[in-house]
């Protein structure tokens, strides 16, 4: 094995399994985070050479979650355009969303998305506030909205569940 394939497969070993919990919990299908983490990878093994001296880690977190983002928005016109032909109920779950494997999970998923989105980003990838917002081309102070109210309904719930 060369050297460039020796350090990506340490690379992609090292950060694989990460990207791809990171993703499951952000949209709740573990099928969708796994192709996006792998189209990611392969990307950046197009790359390699260039990315290698400067940040593979983010680069690759980039374009997974933008890949998660693409394919979610994608399943949600697909729902809308089922829903005014009236093929499905507008009422159906998002035909994309995955059941909840664990109470962590479950939690994250009754959040609207874009607040699963920064939750994760910030507790799970430990991302700083600027860092999500350029992530997701979003305003810092609208990821601090979405971080506070996702806060807010995860208390609630916790609490209603321990009632």
């Amino acid at each position: 094995m060369h050297d460039r394939e020796a350090r990506f497969d340490a690379f992609y070993n090292a950060r694989s399994a990460q990207l791809v919990r990171s993703l499951y919990l952000a949209c709740g299908d573990l099928t969708r985070a796994e192709d996006c983490a792998q189209e990611a990878f392969l990307r950046a093994w197009r790359r390699w050479p260039k990315l290698e001296g400067d940040d593979p880690v983010g680069w690759v977190r980039t374009v997974a979650w933008r890949l998660c983002v693409s394919d979610w928005r994608s399943t949600q016109r697909l729902q809308r355009a089922l829903a005014r032909l009236k093929l499905v109920d507008a009422t159906t779950p998002d035909i994309a969303a995955g059941s909840p494997l664990t109470n962590a999970l479950g939690l994250l998923d009754a959040l609207p998305i874009d607040q699963r989105r920064v939750a994760v980003l910030y507790y799970i990838e430990d991302l700083p506030v600027d860092d999500i917002a350029a992530l997701l081309d979003v305003p810092p102070g609208t990821v601090k909205s979405r971080l506070s109210r996702g806060r807010e309904a995860l208390r609630r719930s916790l609490a209603a569940d321990l009632d």
